[in-house]
């Protein structure tokens, strides 16, 4: 189990890492976007990936 959480782990940190190595302009645009968000709609985003997440583990398993 273990290892599987660290693959997941390390796709998740290269997954992330593709978009401000392949264009920083549009991380920090996207950053100052979320800056201005008020905290309700950074709460639904989290929430609304999280469901997604967990809807692509169960469909994966």
């Amino acid at each position: 189990m273990w290892h599987e959480l660290l693959i997941g782990l390390a796709l998740m940190l290269v997954i992330e890492g593709v978009i401000p190595f392949l264009s920083p302009a549009l991380m920090r645009l996207a950053l100052s976007t979320m800056a201005q968000m008020d905290d309700r709609a950074l709460r639904l985003s989290g929430l609304l990936s999280m469901v997604i997440g967990v809807i692509l583990l169960y469909l994966l398993r």
